[in-house]
């Protein structure tokens, strides 16, 4: 989709910038995230920060600040100005951790919008199919301060609980519950907001300040108006290899649509370079990474096997992350498990139950059985 065209899907709705936080070292991920920052890992064949820069283009934005922090240099070396990505990128790097809302302002200080305009606002690490141009209307329909885009859940229980009357103005912004009788709305803040500029102008600068439990309980106790769409489409944190897994093999699979991703949806996506076994079995939209190996009677199901790994022989693995250059032994099994970079696991071990192999290490051949109970 060329952005004229991206551009006119959303006729003067008055959006052309957005500020993506992308600063987080994502320790629930590790070792994944080691050495590569949360949104640059690959999800259905790129860096995940590509699907929401791609999402925010097709709505017709054109500038985008990327707020980082943890390893600043790995976004600019593989986005450089934006160009590629039909929007104009700017960065913005703290030196100290400034949470939500401090990131939110301190990225602001490089739009150019005016105090009128509205500012989409994306947290690093959430997929959504949102509609965005949806989301920006209503926001400019109802004259709010901040738009939320809320998304409902089986079990609210481990979420701030965000409860909206009939018109979708928020009513208040809810801690974890409790108790059962504490959850009074299944619907939670989904990580994606629509703020008229001069409001982040209001956020305090050059200090931490938390956008869910400061700015917007502020606003509604200042009798601004902050509301909430709910969107019942496509929703998923990334912040744990398993939900990793699955929002990469869902996009692969097109459950979850985006321009980034480097194929047509199907059971698999095997990139450039990568070889494959005519008698392995790839499937469940796992991806294979550019000079990744998968070898004879090999199966792979639902996984992200990076580039230059190696699943030899006979070898299984299912639901997992076999990160760059790591070796899986034959007839190894893995299982729900995170395989780091470098790491050899030998022919006959078998990993389950979240077990992590860490940078590097090896497990010499029938090896015992690894697990994270161990």
């Amino acid at each position: 989709m060329s952005s004229s065209i991206a551009a006119a899907l959303v006729p003067d709705l008055g959006i052309v910038e957005a500020i993506m936080l992308v600063g987080g070292k994502g320790t629930r991920l590790r070792p994944l995230t080691i050495n590569t920052p949360k949104p640059m890992l690959p999800v259905a064949g790129v860096p995940f920060t590509a699907h929401q820069l791609a999402q925010a283009a097709d709505a017709g934005v054109t500038r985008v600040i990327l707020g980082t922090s943890y390893r600043p240099e790995v976004f600019s070396a593989y986005f450089g100005d934006g160009s590629d990505m039909r929007i104009e990128l700017v960065y913005r790097t703290e030196e100290v951790p400034l949470g939500t809302g401090g990131g939110i302002r301190f990225a602001a200080e490089a739009l150019e919008s005016g105090p009128d305009d509205p500012v989409l606002v994306f947290n690093g690490d959430v997929l959504s199919g949102v509609d965005l141009p949806s989301l920006i209307k209503s926001h400019q329909d109802t004259q709010a301060a901040v738009t939320l885009f809320l998304t409902r859940v089986a079990d609210p229980s481990a979420f701030g609980l965000v409860p909206t009357d009939a018109q979708g103005a928020v009513l208040d912004f809810l801690e974890k519950p409790q108790t059962p009788e504490e959850i009074v709305t299944d619907q939670i803040n989904a990580g994606c907001y629509v703020f008229q500029r001069s409001v982040i102008d209001e956020i305090p600068a050059d200090r931490p300040v938390s956008v869910e439990r400061e700015v917007f309980p502020d606003l509604l106790a200042q009798g601004r108006r902050v509301t909430g769409v709910v969107d019942d489409g496509y929703w998923l944190d990334l912040g744990t290899p398993m939900s990793f897994v699955q929002g990469s093999a869902d996009l692969v699979l097109g459950r979850v649509r985006s321009s980034a991703v480097p194929g047509p949806v199907g059971p698999s996506l095997c990139l450039p370079g990568s070889q494959v076994s005519p008698s392995a079995d790839v499937t469940g939209g796992s991806v294979i990474g550019s000079g990744a190996q998968v070898g004879a009677g090999a199966k792979v199901v639902g996984s992200v096997v990076m580039a230059g790994a190696r699943i030899e022989d006979s070898a299984r693995v299912i639901n997992s992350v076999v990160a760059g250059d790591a070796v899986i032994g034959e007839t190894a099994v893995v299982r729900g498990s995170v395989v780091a970079e470098g790491a050899v696991v030998g022919a006959g071990n078998e990993l389950t139950d979240g077990a992590r192999i860490w940078p590097e290490m090896t497990l010499p051949p029938h090896s015992i059985r690894f697990s994270s109970d161990r």
